[in-house]
């Protein structure tokens, strides 16, 4: 299953660094030469690659929860959700600044609350920054009455979580929702009852990687 999206290979939230960084490396290049120029249009080709968002393939298999984020797994197992005070299993992606950073929804769902909790900036790969750094969680409620929790989480470098739905909104597995500059994580909390099959260090991908199965409640 393919999802549309107007900005399938740069993601809008890039278009004004991109637009500045090859500005710059131009004008550079025409006022004092092209050699002086070489470290600007490197950064500009980081910029371009930092917001890339290419399409992405969603698993038709409708109890299956993919990576929110791509980067690489970091946290399996039973933890505390926080945000509705129950044990779950708690899933962690943590993405580095080479990582494509949209965000997409694991589960079809509809939001019934959203968090957001300003914090620190420690580095995302740690334990503690799902607790203390500044995130933003979607409460959600899948078809079949689970309850999943999916927390945006800035890091040590990203100062931005951007989130584009509100408390109501009917999302499907795949399904675009924000965006977090430069490095972070994002957490899940699923039902205790949910098969893992993501294991910590595992590369994942947004939107295509299944991170675990649902139970099947009918």
């Amino acid at each position: 299953m393919s999802l549309a999206y107007p900005h399938p290979l740069i993601a809008k939230e890039g278009w004004p660094f991109l637009a500045v960084a090859v500005a710059a490396s131009a004008a550079t290049g025409l006022l004092a030469g092209w050699w002086w120029s070489v470290p600007l249009w490197i950064a500009s080709l980081f910029v371009l690659q930092f917001f890339r968002d290419p399409p992405r393939e969603v698993p038709a298999d409708p109890r299956a929860v993919v990576s929110p984020a791509d980067g690489r797994v970091v946290v399996v197992g039973k933890a505390r959700d926080p945000y509705r005070d129950c044990d779950a299993l708690k899933i962690s992606v943590f993405m580095n600044v080479f990582n494509v950073h949209s965000n997409r929804s694991p589960v079809d769902g509809l939001v019934g609350k959203v968090e957001y909790h300003a914090g620190s900036f420690f580095n995302a790969a740690l334990d503690k920054a799902s607790l203390e750094n500044e995130r933003n969680a979607l409460l959600m409620t899948t078809r079949t009455g689970q309850e999943v929790t999916c927390v945006q989480v800035a890091g040590l470098i990203a100062r931005r979580i951007l989130c584009y739905v509100g408390a109501g909104a009917d999302l499907v597995r795949g399904q675009r929702y924000g965006f977090i500059r430069f490095g972070s994580r994002v957490d899940l909390y699923l039902p205790l009852d949910a098969e893992p099959r993501a294991a910590i260090g595992d590369k994942v991908y947004a939107a295509e990687t299944v991170l675990a199965r649902l139970a099947d409640r009918g």
